[in-house]
């Protein structure tokens, strides 16, 4: 019997242990912008604003994308996959999506065991 997460048109995360599920954002063109982590209570900030809130592990604490800087995510669409267990925010950035200053956290290719910076 099919999983009803994966059939029906009810929006039922599946989170893990921690009662986290995974985020990708990207723009509206598909860049991605970062990978972050959302509880119950992120996505429920995010929905309610339409801005990007996520749960930071290391802070141990809702973190919405831009409380300092400014540079938050403007959400235009989410959408969770088939078994609900992760997230795709796309989004409209109002500046730098990392906090390093690059437009994408993922500013560096991995070379063998090297970085190389790109864009």
């Amino acid at each position: 019997m099919a999983d009803p997460r994966e059939t029906e048109l009810v929006l039922d995360p599946k989170y893990d242990g921690a009662g986290l599920i995974t985020a990708v954002v990207t723009t509206r063109d598909g860049a991605l912008l970062m990978v972050a982590h959302m509880n119950a209570e992120a996505l429920a900030a995010t929905q309610a604003s339409g801005e990007a809130t996520f749960w930071s592990r290391s802070r141990a604490r809702l973190w919405k994308k831009g409380e300092t800087s400014g540079n938050v995510l403007r959400v235009v669409e989410m959408r969770i996959d088939c078994d609900q267990d992760a997230l795709w925010i796309i989004a409209d950035p109002a500046g730098p999506a990392c906090h390093t200053g690059a437009a994408s956290c993922f500013y560096r290719r991995v070379d063998g065991d090297r970085l190389q910076a790109i864009g």
